[in-house]
Formats: C-alpha cells, sequence, structure tokens
C-alpha cells in the first residue's frame, strides 16, 4: 500500500527497541517503502531524535497518548518519510505501575498529515508484549493506509 502511493514509512520505536522496524526490513523489497526506523529508547533519545518536549515527558511521562502522538509526528519530521508508526510502552517484568500496569501501550500514528493514537492493554510477558505491540503496530498501519486515499 505504501509503494503503490510512493509513500515512505518511518517508525519510531521504544519498547520493541526497533523489532517494527526489523518486520518491515525482513521483506524483500522494503527499501522502496520503509525509508528509516528511531529507537528511542531513552527519554532523552525521544527529545533529541524525535523532538519530543521534555516537558511533556516530565508532565505525562514516557508511556503516554502525548508522548506517542509527539513521537510520530516527530518521525515523520525528522525523516523524508510521509507515514509514521511510535510505540511508547511499559512491556515488563518491571516498570508498571497503577496508572500503567506491565503490557500498557500507547500508540501513535502520522498517515497522509492526520495523527491519531490509541492505548492497548496486552498480556502476557515481556517478550508476548513486544511480539503483540509489533503485530498491533502493523496491522493497525495497514487498516489506517487501507482507508486513506
Amino acid at each position: 500500500m505504501l509503494q503503490s502511493r510512493g509513500w515512505m514509512l518511518a517508525t519510531a520505536e521504544s519498547c520493541t527497541g526497533g523489532m517494527i522496524a526489523a518486520a518491515c526490513t525482513d521483506l524483500a523489497g522494503s527499501s522502496n517503502w520503509f525509508e528509516r526506523g528511531f529507537v528511542t529508547y531513552s527519554n532523552e533519545a525521544k527529545s533529541e531524535s524525535l523532538g519530543v518536549d521534555p516537558a511533556l515527558i516530565a508532565a505525562h511521562g514516557a508511556v503516554s497518548e502525548v508522548v506517542a502522538r509527539a513521537m510520530a509526528f516527530g518521525a515523520i519530521r525528522h525523516s523524508h518519510a510521509q507515514v509514521g508508526v511510535a510505540v511508547t510502552g511499559v512491556a515488563g517484568p518491571s516498570g508498571g505501575s497503577p496508572d500503567k500496569p506491565v503490557g500498557t501501550v500507547w500508540f501513535g500514528f502520522q498517515v497522509a498529515g492526520l495523527l491519531s493514537s490509541e492505548m492497548q492493554l496486552f498480556p502476557g510477558d515481556r517478550a508476548a508484549v513486544r511480539a503483540a505491540t509489533v503485530r498491533h503496530a502493523l496491522n493497525r498501519l495497514l487498516a489506517l493506509l487501507a482507508t486513506t486515499t
């Protein structure tokens, strides 16, 4: 779908550590539609590489809707891509809180200039949460592309 539109994809990943980019580049010919991936695991990396305002992270936490949206926007702004997907979450086994338990993942998408976000709570251990995050990010991206003209 990206290639047919002449669009490129950029990823901005925290909790998946580049797994979305890896899944994309596992496909032969992905250089025709995959532009780059940002692995921004630390808060500083989110700010330095994607331009996420540190005040947003301080106010809402790295695992939040506003940060996921800022990451998706930053992936577009700091690349030559037209489509961006971002993920930030708590993969576990530690790091969870009552407000953001292990398995909480925020997604940010920017497709055709439209920015959207959503949260999912995935069950399982670290590997399961990360794998579910990759699947959901790519499936949701495909759904968004299918509804975009």
